[in-house]
């Protein structure tokens, strides 16, 4: 086969502010690549299919010598982060071509991946969701879900007629915790930032939901608790709220870093769970999930802005390929 175009979305610059589509992040068409002869080396030849945009990424876009959690993009390197792909072909026994996939990937059209195991790479198995579309595997059946699931599951101790608070409860990790906590039979107060995010929480069963821009917080936390959970998406001053309105022995669980977590130290505890029993329930609608979807590779850079300034409205993703 004659090469064909390898499209790719390349860090340019640090960004002093918010990222800039063509100044901090550059698309890229010039390179190519030849399916049939690009060397594996014991890897796999990938074709991506969807990518997840979140604000952790500008994180990311920074200088390589400040140490972080997560490593620094690199000047002219492609950007990366969650996706789904294609196996278009393997030497890797344990993944065949044609599986599809979820790990850390390039934001690239086509990747080899040498070693799957460094980008915490899973073969998708559909069976018990067949009608999930690949885009969710991303959000809320991914990485957002799987914070969302493992925080609350290990850390939340909650049972039923406890008060849980959930900021920024309309994303895609607080709308999961939301439904976990009903599911629980728990008292669910939400917050978010736009009356649209407001009444979806509404739809996903939250008892009371309010727009922190226009309602104050502690007021509504004191008229409404006091609590026994708070998730904290957001940290500031409404993280200094719920503590105020905190029952003796409360817990708080912040995401990521009170009880603070990266989602891969309880991987090995609740992954499994997890992938048995959140796609089921989203794809036979007793959770219920909103996405953002941006397609075409060359409007992840504005995606990137977008969702830097709060103008998403949902979970952020952009299809690459069909």
């Amino acid at each position: 086969m004659a090469p064909i175009r390898n499209a790719v979305v390349t860090f340019n610059e640090i960004p002093t502010g918010y990222p800039i589509p063509g100044r901090t992040t550059v698309y890229d068409t010039s390179q190519t690549i030849d399916l049939d002869t690009v060397p594996l080396n014991g890897g796999i030849l990938i074709k991506t299919l969807v990518l997840s945009i979140d604000p952790y990424l500008r994180g990311n876009m920074r200088d390589a010598s400040v140490k972080s959690y997560l490593p620094a993009f690199l000047i002219g390197e492609p950007l990366y982060n969650y996706g789904v792909a294609r196996v278009v072909r393997s030497e890797n026994a344990d993944i065949k071509v044609g599986d599809h996939v979820s790990g850390i990937f390039n934001f690239q059209e086509y990747s080899v991946v040498s070693d799957p195991s460094r980008v915490d790479m899973r073969v998708i198995a559909k069976s018990d969701a067949p009608t999930l579309p690949w885009s969710v595997y991303v959000g809320v059946a991914g990485m957002p879900g799987e914070t969302a699931y493992f925080g609350y599951k290990e850390y939340a101790h909650a049972k039923k007629g406890d008060t849980i608070f959930v900021s920024t409860g309309a994303g895609a990790v607080g709308s999961i915790v939301i439904q976990l906590a009903k599911m629980d039979g728990l008292k669910v107060i939400a917050s978010a930032g736009t009356d649209e995010k407001v009444a979806f929480m509404k739809e996903l069963g939250a008892d009371v939901v309010f727009n922190y821009k226009t309602e104050d917080t502690l007021g509504v936390l004191k008229r409404e608790g006091p609590l026994d959970v708070y998730w904290d998406n957001v940290g500031g001053a409404i993280l200094d709220a719920a503590i105020e309105s905190m029952k003796d022995h409360g817990r708080i669980i912040a995401s990521l870093t009170i009880n603070g977590f990266l989602v891969r130290d309880l991987m090995p505890k609740w992954q499994e769970e997890f992938y048995r029993v959140i796609p089921a329930k989203l794809a036979s609608g007793e959770f219920k999930y909103r996405e953002e979807i941006t397609v075409g590779l060359e409007h992840a850079g504005e995606v990137l802005r977008k969702i830097q300034m709060g103008e998403n409205v949902a979970k952020s993703v952009v299809v690459v390929a069909e």
